[in-house]
């Protein structure tokens, strides 16, 4: 199980949001670059990256700040946020991320993530966000009637090889996982998949990790870094490089 740390940028700057609000931020940062330093320290081996204001645009905003980032640091990176194009994840790809997570198109426009997984084998994976047992799209502003299940199938069907798994209720919470839907997305799935949202201490990877289901690729963690309530470096070693 890898662990990825989260770096969420809005206006330039490294920043959390509760359950998705963009009215309910906490700025950790005025320089996401030094988080992406500090975290590949740490031992990290991939770091996950949001432009948030590009999902809310629906366009890539902070990228200058993501190629800095990319050019710093030697780890991989990847990316989500406001990806709606083929020339979006060009350029993403071009600057070295090693994967980018197509969300809110994943569920608008098919077209456009058939071409991607085709002109992109192996660097595009999907954001599933759950909010109030529905999925959430467009920044996590709008909810969807599509069901868990009938979106897995459908993605199984495309071939998608991994998706990112977030519970929009738990997400800067620090109130533990979502188990019963991780559990739900484990008991419909064949996809290799990421938890995110809610992480809260070693006693939830400790959780994850004993599901011992080799369909859990990794978990994303976010304010449970930024709170100090992980020990990042530590965890890695615990989870992570373990024999």
């Amino acid at each position: 199980m890898i662990l990825i740390p989260a770096i969420d940028i809005k206006d330039k700057k490294c920043v959390r949001l509760f359950k998705g609000d963009f009215t309910q931020q906490k700025v950790y940062s005025e320089n996401p670059v030094d988080m992406a330093i500090k975290w590949e320290k740490c031992g990290a081996q991939l770091i996950h990256l949001v432009d948030l204001d590009g999902a809310l645009e629906g366009e890539s905003v902070n990228f200058e700040v993501i190629k800095e980032i990319s050019s710093t640091v030697g780890c991989e990176i990847q990316i989500g946020g406001g990806i709606r194009n083929v020339k979006t994840i060009e350029s993403y790809i071009k600057i070295g991320a090693s994967r980018v997570i197509i969300g809110t198109s994943a569920f608008t426009d098919e077209d456009f993530l058939d071409e991607a997984c085709k002109a992109f084998p192996g660097k595009i994976a999907v954001g599933l966000d759950i909010k109030d047992n529905k999925i959430a799209i467009k920044g996590w502003n709008t909810k969807i009637d599509t069901k868990l299940y009938e979106a897995i199938k459908k993605f199984e069907d495309k071939g998608i090889e991994l998706i990112v798994l977030t519970s929009v209720d738990r997400d800067g919470t620090l109130e533990g996982f979502n188990k019963n839907l991780v559990l739900e997305y484990l008991e419909n799935s064949t996809i290799p998949m990421i938890v995110s949202g809610g992480i809260r201490d070693h006693k939830d990877l400790e959780q994850i990790n004993s599901l011992n289901n080799k369909l859990i690729y990794g978990t994303i963690l976010g304010k449970s870094l930024y709170e100090n309530r992980i020990d990042l470096k530590q965890c890695i070693t615990d989870y992570q490089n373990v024999s």
